[in-house]
């Protein structure tokens, strides 16, 4: 159970309910025979005008309950945003990039627990995902799926192989940065085909691998790697990203912040996830 913005949320929507169920069986209806007996008494000519009026409290609980709970079916069954805290999936996606993530391609979840309630669909090979950080579920990631459950996974001389295959990789030339992407100025870029689905990523000829071998995935697990290759914190450094930890699929930038340049990058708001 993670208590992070969803819990905080799911709280709110469980204290304003009470609130407003228990004034709709309790304190509304004793209002109102205070204000009848007052017209029966001649205090007044009609109950509007002797009504008290509806405590604060009460008032801000019946304005908010709909709206969280609108947000909160949203964020926990539809979409939900999330921001891009570094440059491990660049080219695909840079620090401050704003996106959306589907959170029922992956079935359907109970908020806060996480727990699948309806199966709807799994990862595809090439799918860029979001997951709770195996070692810290309090965190999140995002990845992309290069290894299905039991399959063979190896990565020998910064080439990607997928049961036993190795997954081709067509030169770009030289990456050029601009904005939050300048850091990775000067490594090779490549087209991947994984499987079917091109996607970018970056090299770096001179870097250390961070893993060299071969790993079979697990059963309910998944292999992740990020398309900057030499600077992403992956499957090959602490392992298989369990099928529970699964948030759901990314599939549009809606907002890009380059905190460090000119502000908004227009050019990368509504482009897809490939």
């Amino acid at each position: 159970m993670n208590f992070d913005f969803q819990a905080i949320m799911l709280i709110i929507l469980v204290i304003s309910g009470a609130i407003w169920a228990l004034d709709a069986m309790f304190w509304a209806p004793r209002r109102r025979a205070s204000a009848e007996v007052a017209v029966e008494n001649g205090a007044a000519s009609s109950i509007v005008n002797v009504a008290p009026k509806e405590p604060v409290l009460v008032e801000y609980a019946r304005t908010f309950f709909p709206v969280i709970l609108i947000v909160l079916i949203l964020r926990s069954f539809l979409v939900e945003p999330f921001r891009i805290p570094s440059g491990s999936m660049m080219p695909t996606l840079y620090s401050g990039d704003f996106i959306l993530v589907n959170k029922f391609s992956y079935g359907i979840r109970l908020p806060l627990f996480n727990n699948k309630v309806i199966d709807i669909g799994s990862p595809e090979r090439g799918d860029v995902f979001v997951f709770r950080y195996p070692q810290d579920p309090s965190i999140d990631y995002i990845k992309r799926v290069v290894g299905l459950p039991g399959d063979l996974i190896g990565y020998y001389g910064k080439t990607l192989y997928v049961n036993g295959k190795p997954m081709q990789q067509k030169p770009l030339g030289v990456f050029m940065g601009t904005g939050a992407g300048t850091s990775m100025t000067g490594a090779d870029q490549y087209v991947e085909q994984l499987d079917g689905v091109n996607h970018d990523i970056l090299v770096r000829s001179n870097a250390p691998s961070l893993f060299q071998g071969e790993v079979r995935v697990p059963e309910g697990h998944y292999f992740a790697m990020g398309d900057n290759r030499d600077n992403s914190n992956d499957s090959r450094v602490w392992g298989f990203v369990p099928e529970d930890n699964l948030v759901g699929k990314a599939f549009m930038i809606w907002m890009s912040w380059n905190s460090t340049g000119d502000g908004v990058v227009f050019d990368r708001i509504g482009k897809s996830i490939e």
